[in-house]
């Protein structure tokens, strides 16, 4: 390639970015950390994916600066709450930021949680370490390998897209409908 055919690629604005992926539905979690007070933080993710089955790797996109990253980087470990279909309300808290949000939510932390587990509203805890980090633009990708997997019933996954929650369609429904969505 010639020095004039390289061009610096111009960035998509980001009220253009925002609704491109709200047409992406993904899962909602909450993800949580201790601080090195005991004090503890979370915050809604919807930017979560899986990175690797060896080791077991989970990746977390939290906005840089948030006191969530903060307790996260602080204690090297985070717990991934996976909502169930009937989670909407705590996602709202948890987005809202809220300094009172563990105080209006079940939650527990034993001496192996990476983070506190919301134990009425979720179907599954992943608890992780920090591996690596790196910042991107306004949010830090953390990669955490997940130490320990906690399932907590059978519930369906709570989704959020077109900037609305639903649960995951239930098969043989009329309309595919879940009971809290």
């Amino acid at each position: 390639m010639t020095e004039s055919a390289v061009r610096t690629p111009v960035a998509a604005p980001p009220e253009e970015f925002r609704a491109m992926m709200s047409g992406f539905p993904t899962g909602v979690t909450v993800v949580t950390a201790t601080d090195k007070s005991a004090v503890q933080w979370g915050m809604t993710c919807s930017s979560v994916c899986s990175v690797s089955l060896e080791p077991p790797v989970l990746l977390v996109c939290l906005r840089s600066g948030s006191p969530t990253l903060d307790a996260v980087l602080a204690s090297g470990t985070f717990a991934v709450n996976l909502l169930h279909s009937g989670a909407r309300a705590t996602a709202e808290l948890f987005a809202s930021g809220n300094p009172r949000r563990f105080e209006m939510v079940p939650w527990e932390s034993g001496p192996h949680a990476a983070g506190p587990h919301l134990t009425k509203d979720v179907h599954t805890v992943a608890d992780c370490e920090v591996m690596l980090t790196q910042r991107v633009g306004d949010h830090t990708a953390v990669y955490g390998t997940a130490r320990r997997i906690s399932r907590h019933g059978e519930m369906a996954p709570l989704l959020y897209g077109l900037r609305e929650f639903r649960g995951w369609p239930r098969v043989g429904t009329p309309d595919g409908s879940v009971g809290n969505s």
